[in-house]
């Protein structure tokens, strides 16, 4: 049998041969650069999708090099994901300092007491080492407007907010032959991004791992093509197999954004206690949480998530909580306690059970995506 054709108007939009991407998903905790490393997006874009480079957890410099080291490895079409947060707790325990990085046992030291009490009471009672993460501040979350630029020196085939709305650059964008993508999680918000001039969108639903919103796929997914038509929308959220690209075709999506089946690869930037615990998940394996980044965010569920249910306290703005996260998660990592450790995660967890190249998800997906669409519905329904 020849090479699989499957093809949409999203192929034609991006240059690539199969309406798959993998999402540009940032780093669990400080110390991980990001879940969407280099290898990631050449291994996914040379198999004929579009890798998405996680840039949320670079230094803009940093963002720089990672760009330019994809343009060596891959003559093919390429995209960078960058959070802009609409607020930043800029004047909270990150602190206007003027240092590019400190040691965040020193920022947790200007936290509030009652936080820093029940960090101490933990590390106390469970016999935890202390942190010694190095924590950046020239980051492009911190520093997005940077950030953004670089994407736009560097001519970034496409362009995705993973958090935020990129109405505001898209006419240099374009003007520089670049795309843009936004995400949303509800149909309001997708309008707003439709109006805004972003060339596609990723409808997320609430199964997604990461930063995550109320409604499920299925019911997103219509409302989010008819709010943003004609913008041609692209589905995420429980995607994790050939099945899920074809029932997001058969809804009207022209793609697919696939976050954790790409993060349990070989490529996947994801600490191998967290691709780990995404293989050994059942699909009631994840939370949803504050407890994490101060936003809604779906991980796989650990000891984490109990301890911070317990404290009582309520989350600090984002990226304050992310801090408060980074230490304790680094601190369970030092001491072995793996049941206490968990990365983002979406609910697809569940029917992944093995680390493999990404090439060969991709290849999968697209063999059972063709093969769902060319034999298997034809045979199993008729219509006229």
């Amino acid at each position: 049998m020849g090479k699989r054709v499957l093809r949409t108007k999203l192929c034609d939009m991006l240059g690539i041969e199969y309406p798959i991407l993998s999402a540009g998903m940032g780093p669990t905790l400080m110390g991980e650069t990001t879940g969407a490393p280099v290898e990631l997006v050449v291994a996914v874009s040379e198999a004929g999708g579009l890798g998405v480079l996680g840039g949320s957890g670079f230094t803009v410099d940093e963002l720089r090099e990672a760009i330019r080291e994809i343009k060596k490895l891959t003559s093919k079409p390429f995209g960078v994901d960058l959070l802009l947060p609409k607020h930043i707790d800029s004047k909270g325990a990150l602190g206007a300092t003027g240092a590019d990085k400190l040691p965040l046992k020193e920022i947790l030291g200007s936290l509030p007491k009652q936080y820093q009490d029940w960090i101490k009471k933990i590390r106390t009672e469970m016999d935890l080492p202390d942190d010694d993460v190095i924590v950046r501040f020239n980051t492009t979350t911190m520093r997005p407007a940077e950030a953004v630029q670089v994407c736009l020196e560097e001519k970034v085939p496409l362009f995705a907010a993973g958090l935020g709305n990129p109405g505001f650059m898209v006419a240099e964008a374009h003007a520089r032959g670049m795309k843009v993508l936004g995400i949303t999680g509800n149909s309001k918000n997708a309008r707003r991004m439709a109006e805004s001039g972003i060339d596609m969108l990723v409808a997320q639903g609430y199964e997604g791992g990461g930063h995550t919103g109320r409604v499920g796929t299925m019911a997103l997914l219509p409302a989010a093509i008819d709010a943003a038509a004609p913008v041609p929308v692209l589905a995420a959220g429980g995607i994790g197999d050939g099945r899920g690209v074809a029932a997001a075709l058969a809804m009207g999506c022209i793609g697919v954004w696939v976050g954790t089946r790409f993060l349990a690869t070989n490529e996947g930037g994801a600490l191998p206690v967290n691709k780990q615990r995404i293989v050994d998940s059942t699909d009631e394996d994840t939370r949803v949480s504050r407890a994490y980044s101060g936003k809604t965010l779906r991980a796989s569920y650990n000891g984490f998530h109990d301890l911070w249910d317990q404290s009582g306290l309520p989350p600090l703005p984002f990226p304050t909580q992310v801090l408060l996260s980074s230490a304790m998660l680094g601190s369970f990592i030092k001491a072995q306690k793996n049941e206490y450790v968990g990365g983002l995660a979406g609910q697809i967890s569940g029917i992944i059970h093995e680390i493999k190249p990404a090439k060969q998800v991709l290849e999968e997906m697209v063999e059972e995506t063709v093969e769902i669409l060319c034999s298997k519905l034809p045979a199993a329904v008729t219509c006229k």
